[in-house]
């Protein structure tokens, strides 16, 4: 099962995440975000382990630029972004997961247009911010998905869900992105109880 570590920022932080090996490690470049990061941290990532800049309605100039920047191997679009827009990101060889806010009224059927240029979906909580609010949705509602994308659980997510994880069984499931579950503050995580979680997951 794949890991996404998101919302991170604090060089030493990132550092002992580091010794974890998660799959992925998630960089906030969302202006209005509490996890925004105003100032990058200049530390050496395994190559195993994969950068994803997430950003809301961005253009895409802004994005191919900080991705050359910051040399990300993902991005992570979690706004109102368009299929036409994901195509234009896709034809610049740029590696998307495009997140959706799930509720008991989410149409998964709506996300087919998006298949073709996206190598994951993220599957997160409806809420009053375009993430991180801290709160699950009914995983249920996750068989209503037909389509053939893998995709990332998120929303809520704490090293006390690990046991209901393990027991999903959708065919396309290929992880999980965890934030503001794990956090001792905004953008700052606690290792420990991350490494149990990962444990757990075993």
């Amino acid at each position: 099962m794949q890991i996404k570590v998101c919302g991170m920022r604090d060089k030493e932080n990132i550092s002992g995440l580091m010794t974890l090996k998660p799959d992925y490690i998630g960089f906030i470049f969302y202006g209005k975000s509490k996890r925004y990061v105003s100032d990058f941290p200049q530390i050496e990532i395994p190559s195993s382990v994969k950068k994803v800049g997430v950003f809301v309605n961005e253009t895409i100039d802004e994005i191919i630029e900080i991705i050359k920047k910051y040399k990300l191997e993902f991005v992570q679009l979690h706004g109102d972004e368009t299929p036409d827009y994901c195509e234009k990101l896709a034809l610049q060889n740029i590696k998307i997961i495009k997140a959706f806010s799930v509720d008991e009224n989410f149409d998964f059927s709506a996300i087919k247009p998006f298949e073709k240029h996206v190598s994951l979906f993220l599957f997160d909580t409806k809420g009053k911010n375009y993430g991180g609010n801290g709160i699950k949705f009914n995983w249920d509602l996750l068989q209503n998905y037909k389509g053939k994308t893998p995709f990332l659980l998120s929303g809520g997510i704490t090293k006390n869900d690990a046991e209901e994880i393990k027991k999903m069984k959708h065919p396309v499931f290929l992880g999980i992105d965890i934030n503001s579950g794990f956090e001792i503050e905004p953008g700052f995580k606690n290792i420990i109880e991350i490494k149990e979680f990962k444990n757990r997951l075993l």
